[in-house]
């Protein structure tokens, strides 16, 4: 059987889609964004793997809303808004998060999904555990107030809640809305 060759934008963005995926199967781990060496290409390939005709999104960044535009995407109101990119988390972006919808119990599936840039291997260290696993899983992190944290305690009530994709520099960790951040 003979099948088509991917062009290399479909072979980033099925590479791109594979990281993510992986992230949020092993929580804390950190992949790689093939082929985006800094952090504000990672946010562009995000989009283009994730984004399409069917999808939102909002982010607070007009240059990086501009690239999304690309994919077809609408831009939509924070409160709407299926995916949210903020490459740096200020006042605003906190405050934009919390109008980020966590689903409903018919529909857990329509909680927003966060990606959020910021610094790893410095700044706060974090224990995480639930499933993906093991025991327990150490990360640190840099460029993330503690009032996030707060938000997402709050906003999780499993099945609710937010799925989150941390960003630095081409890499990725996931935070599903399973895992338990100390």
């Amino acid at each position: 059987m003979i099948y088509p060759t991917y062009t290399p934008d479909e072979a980033r963005d099925r590479e791109t889609f594979l990281a993510l995926m992986w992230a949020l199967s092993y929580p804390g781990r950190i992949h790689d964004i093939g082929g985006a060496a800094h952090t504000h290409d990672t946010f562009s390939a995000i989009g283009a793997a994730l984004l399409d005709l069917e999808t939102s999104f909002f982010t607070p960044d007009k240059t990086l809303a501009d690239e999304l535009l690309r994919s077809g995407a609408r831009h939509l109101p924070a409160s709407e808004a299926a995916y949210h990119f903020y490459p740096a988390l200020d006042g605003a972006a906190l405050a934009s998060i919390t109008q980020a919808n966590i689903g409903t119990m018919l529909r857990p599936d329509e909680g927003a999904t966060l990606i959020i840039g910021c610094a790893f291997a410095s700044g706060s260290t974090f224990s995480l555990a639930g499933p993906g696993i093991q025991t327990t899983q150490e990360i640190r992190l840099g460029g993330i107030p503690a009032r996030f944290w707060g938000l997402r305690e709050r906003a999780i009530r499993y099945p609710l809640g937010w799925d989150v994709y941390l960003i630095d520099h081409g890499h990725v960790i996931g935070l599903p809305r399973t895992t338990q951040v100390g």
